[in-house]
């Protein structure tokens, strides 16, 4: 984009944005990289309203705010159409903007208080099928110590439907490998701001764990200088999230999983499949460890997504 002295005179709103962006960089000590973000983003908005004759800060209305925000989203500007996550960014700039204003006495108004950026559409947890999570687990198995922990950690990822930050922060004691009558093995998970919760353990995930620790010791444990931790990496340290998505990853590879897969999506399947098996919507929240039964709902798309696929193969008036 040319430079604004180059395209037409210099309104005051061309100076009090600079006034503004002058702040940013002193008083905020923003990073040069995000400076040049808001200086672009602002210098649209400039040329914007003076393109509709609004030459002064006091002058701009909430229908001009909104009729920015319009041009983002369509390019009416003469700009680039943005994406909502791009256009989120800029409308957070022009926020920032009149609110510094008003702040500074510049305007008597904050016309773009109630103006919010464009939300981005809900998206879905990347799932996959049950045989194809079978597949992954069957192919990280191994008699070596490695192969051990790679199957325990893969079998308990998908069993509890942990955050690999959980996974990888576990020590042994958290987990109780003993069944009781009426049920599964528990293990003891700290989510996120550490809060506590208790979780089953399936009895697939608790023979895994059973393989890889003998004796109440990790098998790679000898190698190690006397860490609690569950999942150790084979200089007998803890294992860090990176290493768990790599064991993964290698295991999805020789299961022939084309698909993108992460630990997360283990996570993603454990919800979704125990759903799809009929499970309650706030049994689920809280084997996540999710605080509103609002996130977890998320997963209830995609089985209403499996419902209609099924209901549109096997009913004959499905589809006409």
């Amino acid at each position: 984009m040319p430079q604004l002295a180059e395209t037409r005179i210099q309104t005051a709103i061309d100076r009090a944005v600079t006034d503004y962006l002058q702040h940013l960089g002193v008083e905020r000590g923003l990073a040069s990289n995000t400076l040049s973000a808001y200086r672009r983003d602002l210098s649209r908005y400039s040329n914007f309203l003076a393109a509709s004759g609004v030459d002064k800060p006091g002058s701009i209305s909430r229908h001009d705010v909104t009729a920015f925000v319009q041009a983002l989203a369509d390019g009416s500007d003469g700009g680039a159409a943005l994406g909502v996550r791009s256009a989120a960014r800029t409308v957070v700039a022009v926020r920032g903007l009149h609110k510094f204003w008003a702040l500074e006495g510049t305007t008597t108004a904050d016309p773009a208080s109630d103006v919010h950026p464009p939300m981005p559409g809900k998206r879905l947890p990347k799932a996959i099928s049950v045989g194809e999570v079978t597949r992954i687990l069957e192919a990280a198995g191994a008699d070596t110590a490695t192969g051990l922990r790679d199957r325990a950690l893969l079998e308990f990822l998908y069993s509890t439907g942990a955050r690999i930050s959980e996974a990888v922060g576990l020590d042994v004691d958290d987990v109780s490998l003993e069944a009781e009558a009426d049920g599964p093995a528990i293990v003891r998970l700290f989510g996120k701001g550490s809060k506590e919760r208790l979780v089953p353990l399936g009895s697939y995930g608790a023979r895994a764990v059973d393989s890889y620790v003998v004796r109440g010791r990790p098998a790679l444990a000898a190698k190690g200088k006397g860490t609690p931790a569950l999942f150790l990496n084979a200089r007998g340290g803890r294992i860090s999230r990176q290493s768990a998505w790599t064991i993964l990853k290698t295991a999805a590879e020789k299961a022939n999983i084309t698909k993108d897969v992460s630990p997360h999506t283990l996570r993603h399947s454990f919800a979704t499949h125990l759903l799809e098996g009929g499970a309650d919507v706030r049994v689920v929240q809280e084997l996540l460890g999710h605080a509103s039964v609002t996130t977890t709902q998320v997963y209830t798309l995609v089985t209403a997504d499996t419902l209609r696929e099924v209901y549109a193969a096997a009913h004959p008036r499905a589809l006409g």
